[in-house]
């Protein structure tokens, strides 16, 4: 049985395709609170489809990164989660564009260093993919640890960023 969530009061969603399949991305009028990799089914979390200004800059912005033409998202935020989650989201957005890190990096970053594994669960349960670039943490032995839209989507990811764009063609 799949749970839902609860929409945010005033949330919508629009879809797009991408070159990693089809992508939802919801907002409220405060920012964007989710970006759905693999959205072949609508939550109603997403809330109603419809345009706000919100979500044109994100699929506008995500349509130029999948392109290899954005680098860095500006885009305003507002993803349910706790504090700690939102200072793991803010370390990981701090993330260079074709760079990776290890989870214990970022635990020492937001000034934790034995939190690994909270990271983990953290950087697990980043609602916008992409955007909170989650995709660019890896093992501390270099390998590719699990990434919730699929480590066949992370491992695209990271080889568009290292301009690898050829992936993308039609």
């Amino acid at each position: 049985m799949t749970r839902t969530k609860a929409p945010r009061d005033g949330a919508k969603h629009m879809t797009m395709d991408s070159p990693l399949g089809p992508i939802a991305v919801s907002a409220v009028d405060e920012g964007l609170t989710y970006v759905h990799m693999g959205a072949e089914e609508i939550d109603r979390a997403w809330g109603p489809e419809g345009a706000t200004p919100v979500l044109e800059a994100a699929l506008e912005q995500l349509e130029a990164y999948f392109a290899g033409e954005l680098t860095e998202f500006d885009l305003p935020l507002a993803a349910a989660g706790t504090d700690f989650q939102h200072r793991v989201w803010a370390a990981l957005r701090a993330i260079p564009y074709g760079t990776t890190v290890s989870y214990g990096d970022i635990a020492r970053r937001i000034g934790n260093p034995a939190a690994v594994r909270a990271v983990g669960l953290a950087n697990g349960q980043n609602p916008i993919a992409v955007v909170v670039p989650c995709h660019r943490v890896i093992g501390s032995n270099g390998k590719l640890t699990g990434y919730a839209g699929g480590v066949w989507r992370k491992e695209r990811l990271l080889a568009l960023e290292r301009g690898e764009t050829g992936l993308f063609a039609a």
